[in-house]
């Protein structure tokens, strides 16, 4: 099924879909994002289409209807003049004038979803369901009708495992939507207000910014990531590319991030992660970083591949110089003496890594989801920088 796409008013980068193929679009946002206004203006596009059957999935019956439907920037709100839906509260239903219906179903009734079938189906706020696993599930397995069955999901994160899962499923675009890139159309002094109450806290992480923050026994806290924030120095003594290798092509992502030092402090440049690569791409993936920030060395993970890291990398054309490290302890045994740092303030972001942060604050903790490779990435890194680099003996003449 294709998106019908009409002339559209500018939107934030969250609120419009991906150009490219997804099975489900996941949009993580701060409170007054603009989340609903994604999933009202995608579904009403596809109501441009004849006859199909859609599903509305909230909290309760009330939040789909006051929400979904008739809230502001609902879907009677955001429609076409020529195409307004109607409200048909005895069926619980919402009906175009081409007869594509959308059908309301409370998450608090997952066995609701058995049986009906659907083209198309947006789910709000499933952070804030009690049994979100089994909602999706149910919602899933009715989504057969058509050639290309999709399903929007939008919601304020938080650290629950079924979002962690969600995040980590293929198939899945991934998008985040800050509060205040939604500021013009919010109350002036609204998120001004907010910020000076809960800067730096884990609350503005998850409601304002839209992270999934950190849980029970996470070594990483959102108010260490927040005031690690700052600027790169001008020189730079060293800089690494440190690289966690993914297993599979279709599998986990492959670590890439760029840290330099600067005196007793690591300065983290970019984190350039990707996923879906064969070896042959996200080696030529580190080359490309390497290059691009004049790495003076690249740290490898060795575990999954040994020495078949280094011929892969050389076999992309690396010529920086290549140091393989293998883990010989847990995650979380190697990633301790690098929060103790950021405790320190002595690392420092030099720009917005927001999967990276979200990786880091779920390190250490015991939840579910995605491998952590950029956050391993990191801690070879500054392990490398900081930890590992030791001075040696010095001579003096004199």
């Amino acid at each position: 099924m294709k998106e019908a796409h009409r002339a559209t008013p500018d939107f934030h980068r969250h609120q419009a879909p991906a150009p490219h193929d997804w099975r489900t679009w996941l949009v993580l946002g701060g409170r007054g994002s603009g989340k609903t206004y994604a999933g009202a203006y995608w579904l009403n596009d596809l109501a441009r289409t004849e006859g199909l059957n859609l599903a509305l999935v909230g909290s309760a019956l009330h939040d789909v209807r006051e929400v979904m439907v008739e809230g502001p920037s609902g879907l009677i709100a955001l429609a076409d003049p020529e195409n307004t839906p109607r409200w048909e509260a005895s069926r619980k239903r919402l009906v175009w004038p081409n007869e594509t219906v959308a059908y309301a179903f409370s998450a608090e009734d997952p066995d609701g979803l058995r049986g009906p079938q659907f083209h198309a189906a947006w789910a709000d706020e499933v952070c804030a369901w009690r049994r979100p696993e089994r909602v999706l599930s149910n919602l899933r397995l009715g989504l057969r009708l058509g050639d290309d069955p999709r399903l929007l999901v939008t919601t304020t994160p938080r650290p629950t495992a079924v979002l962690r899962k969600l995040m980590a499923e293929p198939g899945v675009w991934l998008d985040r939507g800050p509060t205040s890139e939604n500021a013009d159309n919010l109350s002036p002094g609204f998120l001004a207000h907010l910020s000076d109450l809960y800067g730096g806290t884990s609350l503005a992480a998850q409601e304002l910014e839209g992270l999934v923050v950190e849980t029970d026994g996470a070594l990483f806290t959102a108010a260490d990531l927040a005031g690690a924030r700052g600027n790169r120095p001008a020189v730079l003594e060293r800089i690494v590319v440190a690289v966690d290798p993914p297993i599979t092509t279709h599998g986990d992502a492959c670590g890439i991030v760029v840290v330099g030092r600067a005196g007793r402090n690591a300065y983290v440049l970019a984190d350039r992660s990707r996923r879906g690569l064969s070896p042959n791409g996200w080696a030529k993936a580190v080359v490309e970083a390497a290059g691009m920030y004049g790495a003076h060395s690249i740290v490898a993970e060795s575990n999954q591949g040994g020495e078949m890291v280094r011929t892969i990398l050389s076999q992309a054309g690396c010529e920086t110089h290549i140091r393989l490290v293998h883990a010989s302890t847990g995650k979380r045994s190697r990633a301790e003496p690098v929060a103790a740092l950021y405790e320190q303030g002595r690392v420092v972001h030099c720009a917005a890594f927001p999967q990276l942060e979200e990786e880091m604050m779920a390190l250490g903790a015991e939840v579910a989801g995605a491998s952590p490779d950029r956050a391993d990435a990191l801690v070879w890194a500054i392990t490398d920088l900081l930890i590992d680099a030791r001075p040696g003996p010095r001579i003096r003449c004199l």
